[in-house]
């Protein structure tokens, strides 16, 4: 047995809500997610990802703009009429019901018969590997397994979109890297559509089709994963999606980005396109290698070497050539 996933395509246009405030938590988003993809909707807390969430959802009402499901515009739509699965990351499982009743409740409040309820919280629980799983109380299961009951019942719905907010924030590190596994792999073969919200830069980049950056309300940059690391459009986006060195720019205007992975040290800056006169500051073990710290002009600087690179060998304050590869530069707008 399986569900049928349909995800349909989202598109937000001009959305604005203001608490009263001197800035709107949402200050005009225009965003388009296409039917099946996973969007992750990126930012530090204040940004507005969450209220952008919730505006979807139906629990904030925009003060104007649209929202589109399909072809429909769900805006003037009440919550439970928007047919929109939803996992928070406390779970909000009922205690007092067994594992399958709180799958099916979605489905008994639109009074489905008890025969295609049992069919669907069956395949729901086999989905989320859960099987056998539906006589338990959520007091009898880890806090993975309660996560999963919770992605089991957003899903059984068959929703047109699946909303997820921060859902695994309550894990320890580990578990949570073990679900993102999970939920990446069942994204793949059931095709809904997720609008996922993080402040977990590593998160969003394994999980994700497409990113939203968000800052102050507005949407800073959308695109892969690739394409928000390699190519961001300003130094906001470059410093938040994972650590950049920021440098003066060869041409003496501006300054542009460029990843500790593709920061070379020692020897090996001395085939680089740019050379610059660095002075080191640290070298530590990492396990798969050396994290190596150093300045140039005042400006800090981080290379990522291997276990036998003779740079990390050196004492702090050694004079440290510092390079790179023209191509691996990374242009950055204000």
């Amino acid at each position: 047995m399986s569900l049928t996933q349909t995800g349909k395509p989202v598109a937000l246009r001009g959305l604005v809500k203001s608490y009263g405030g001197a800035a709107p938590a949402l200050a005009g988003i225009d965003l388009d997610i296409e039917a099946g993809s996973f969007c992750t909707l990126l930012g530090a807390s204040g940004s507005g990802k969450t209220t952008l969430l919730k505006t979807i959802a139906g629990f904030e009402t925009p003060d104007r703009g649209e929202i589109r499901i399909g072809s429909r515009d769900i805006a003037p739509v009440p919550v439970a009429r928007r047919n929109i699965g939803m996992v928070f990351q406390n779970y909000a499982l009922f205690p007092h019901l067994t594992v399958a009743r709180n799958v099916a409740f979605g489905l008994e409040m639109r009074k489905l018969k008890r025969a295609e309820i049992a069919r669907r919280v069956e395949a729901a629980l086999a989905l989320v590997s859960l099987d056998g799983f539906g006589g338990r109380s959520p007091r009898e299961l880890s806090g993975g397994q309660q996560q999963r009951v919770a992605l089991a019942r957003a899903l059984v719905i068959e929703p047109d979109i699946l909303l997820m907010d921060e859902p695994l924030g309550a894990l320890d590190k580990n578990l949570r890297q073990a679900i993102q596994v999970q939920l990446r792999d069942l994204h793949r073969r059931i095709g809904a559509t997720i609008v996922y919200v993080t402040h977990d830069q590593e998160e969003a980049l394994f999980l994700s089709d497409r990113i939203a950056l968000m800052d102050k309300g507005l949407i800073v940059q959308v695109g892969t994963p690739q394409e928000l690391y390699f190519r961001p459009a300003n130094r906001f986006v470059a410093t938040f999606l994972g650590e950049c060195n920021l440098l003066p720019a060869p041409s003496g205007r501006g300054e542009i980005g460029l990843r500790p992975e593709k920061t070379l040290v020692g020897g090996k800056a001395a085939a680089a396109d740019i050379r610059l006169d660095g002075t080191l500051v640290s070298a530590v073990f990492t396990g798969t290698g050396y994290r190596i710290a150093a300045t140039v002009s005042g400006r800090p600087v981080t290379a990522l070497v291997a276990n036998d690179d003779p740079a990390a060998m050196l004492a702090p304050g050694s004079a440290l050539p510092i390079g790179y590869m023209i191509g691996h530069a990374m242009a950055l707008g204000d």
